[in-house]
């Protein structure tokens, strides 16, 4: 067959089970998990993979699955992936009433695409014309949220790193993976012009904290001169971390986003173990690492100053995302295919967005697209959030990566294989592993 004739097959495929696919994104929708709580997800996403007969399916991690569909014949392997995970969204629509999780960034449809993708290649016709292996990755804990209960995991030797495909890479699950993609949903649909499919450009990386201030608890109005009020302590912290933004170099994109998780026992009592956690974020390893040391001062300084302790580890989060060109091109053109020309945004190409995904780490490794498909309103990550389209957001962009993976292994996987051979690494496993376990700090100050 020839790749027009294997793309038309490819397609066809995709709207044949195009309802059920949007079915599974809805499903998943309403059992929102947590980064490595996501057992009911995975299980489903399990029985999806056996319902699509794809036999070769290996559990990773906690949650985690990897499936893979092999043609026959030697060549690169991509990898489709597709995250498992939810954010935690007080008072959204498809919030759990008991734990507050939401699919607010659109996971549910990733996963849905992902299996839509596999499907759709795992088709004796298909793969006659291919050469080398799809994989299909649903991996956990995208969302770097409730660093405590994961602290919890990693104490225990359940996990190492915190992030799902950081944990992937050092189980040696993506070792054999010389190609990932994936897309996310995301852009008003209100305010797109009307384009579907979001060529990517770069984002930022981080580091995220876990801060503990250890004061006195007295009486609040009897004695409040016998405690040591961790709250002020964090406070005058945050306040020190505010007056470091001038010395923030514009190039660097750094963003710091403070919370305080507990902020005291009880209002009548001094409070005496105040709770943080802070994101430091930035478009350069140098430029976010200068900017934590420089939020660490801050954390020492308020506590110094009320005579109080602080106990903070830092805690490796993304790298720095940087998308493939050639990868990017052959996306940009069955792009064009399907919606037209007018239909695809490469308005962000060029930029360097101020949020962050784990997606980078894989862009660290190997070749990598992370589009995105406008089908939502609302702000990521917001009470609003919801996806009102979801025939673009499950079905034409499974399409888009479905005809890619078709360009990149068509034949002799020529494509796939020049993709590899100009490609050059920023870091091997052994150097990203080391860089990640260099970021660890744990640090006590009285």
């Amino acid at each position: 067959m020839s790749v027009e004739d294997i793309k038309r097959k490819v397609e066809s495929n995709i709207d044949s089970n195009s309802e059920d696919m949007i079915g599974v994104a809805k499903t998943i929708l309403d059992m929102p998990e947590p980064g490595y709580r996501e057992f009911k997800t995975s299980k489903f996403t399990l029985e999806q993979f056996e319902k699509y007969g794809f036999t070769n399916i290996e559990k990773v991690s906690l949650t985690g699955l990897k499936a893979t569909i092999d043609t026959g014949r030697p060549g690169p392997t991509v990898c489709v992936m597709g995250e498992l995970d939810s954010l935690v969204v007080l008072g959204h629509p498809h919030a759990d009433e008991e734990t507050n999780a939401a699919h607010a960034c659109g996971h549910h449809c990733q996963i849905a695409q992902m299996i839509a993708v596999g499907q759709s290649l795992n088709d004796p016709e298909v793969l006659k014309g291919l050469s080398g292996k799809i994989v299909l990755v649903a991996v956990p804990a995208e969302e770097n949220i409730e660093v405590e209960y994961r602290k919890t995991l990693r104490d225990e030797g359940k996990i190492e790193f915190l992030l799902g495909k950081q944990e992937f890479v050092k189980l040696g699950a993506l070792d054999d993976v010389d190609i990932a993609m994936m897309t996310h949903t995301g852009g008003n649909q209100k305010d797109n012009d009307n384009k579907t499919l979001v060529l990517g450009g770069s984002s930022t990386g981080s580091v995220s904290k876990s801060i503990k201030f250890i004061g006195k608890a007295s009486h609040a109005g009897g004695a409040p001169h016998n405690g040591i009020n961790a709250l002020n302590a964090a406070n005058l912290a945050m306040a020190g971390i505010h007056f470091q933004r001038e010395t923030f170099q514009e190039k660097d994109i750094v963003r710091i986003h403070p919370i305080i998780t507990q902020g005291g026992a009880a209002v009548s009592s001094v409070p005496a173990d105040v709770r943080m956690e802070t994101y430091v974020r930035g478009s350069t390893v140098e430029g976010f690492l200068d900017a934590s040391e420089k939020v660490d001062r801050a954390l020492r300084a308020g506590a110094m100053a009320i005579g109080a302790e602080v106990e903070i580890t830092t805690i490796p989060g993304y790298l720095p995302m940087f998308q493939n060109k050639g990868l990017t091109d052959l996306y940009e053109q069955n792009s064009i295919h399907l919606v037209g020309d007018e239909g695809v945004d490469r308005s962000k190409v060029e930029s360097i967005g101020g949020g962050s995904t784990d997606m980078g780490d894989m862009s660290q490794l190997m070749p990598i697209i992370h589009p995105s498909v406008h089908s939502t309103s609302g702000d990521g990550h917001g009470i609003d959030y919801v996806v009102t389209d979801y025939n673009s957001a499950v079905t034409t962009a499974a399409k888009a990566m479905a005809l890619t993976v078709v360009d990149v292994l068509h034949g002799d996987a020529e494509k796939g294989k020049e993709i590899i051979d100009t490609f050059k690494p920023m870091l091997t496993k052994e150097a990203y592993l080391k860089l990640l376990r260099s970021m660890y700090k744990e640090e006590k100050f009285k």
